[in-house]
């Protein structure tokens, strides 16, 4: 089976499936190609599992130029006004907004609390873009996800579970 692999000073093996459908592999400097090729022909039916999967949820998510654009255009006010309200609420301060075209991360926070956000959050259901909004406000608090963070998160959306699981 193809893969990529991509070695560095780390003591386990990583597998994922990459945006190109072809199995990640991230292994240990020393380790020997033969131990790769037995871990990636080990994991073959999980990685056929996940690319199904992948495929799936691309095809489910995928949008017409004219889909996309109205999202990156709804995104800065709707995301700034949903920001400002639960800043407010939360008693915090933040730096800024600005929206990007991230795949694979929905939200951030910078060390200097500047919040961004992906476009693509807008595709998702209201209570789980709420949910990202508190958790980057939260992290103007708390710069990890230890369990104050979430005990935070929780004050203002008991039900953050449930929401965080939207976005899966």
């Amino acid at each position: 089976m193809k893969y990529k692999l991509i070695r560095s000073k780390r003591k386990t093996m990583e597998l994922s499936i990459g945006d190109d459908f072809l199995p990640l592999v991230k292994a240990p400097l020393k380790m020997s190609t033969e131990d790769i090729e037995k871990f990636v022909a080990k994991h073959e039916k999980w990685i056929e599992k996940q690319i199904i999967k992948k495929r799936e949820h691309d095809e489910k998510f995928a949008l017409s130029p004219e889909e996309e654009t109205m999202l990156k255009e709804k995104a800065l006010p709707y995301l700034t006004e949903r920001t400002e309200y639960f800043a407010k609420l939360m008693g915090l301060k933040y730096n800024g907004i600005k929206i990007t075209s991230a795949k694979k991360r929905f939200g951030s926070c910078s060390v200097k609390n500047s919040i961004c956000y992906s476009w693509r959050l807008m595709q998702y259901p209201l209570e789980a873009i709420d949910y990202v909004v508190v958790h980057e406000l939260a992290h103007i608090i708390y710069k990890n996800h230890g369990k104050d963070f979430y005990k935070f998160i929780e004050k203002y959306l008991p039900d953050y579970e449930k929401r965080e699981k939207l976005l899966k």
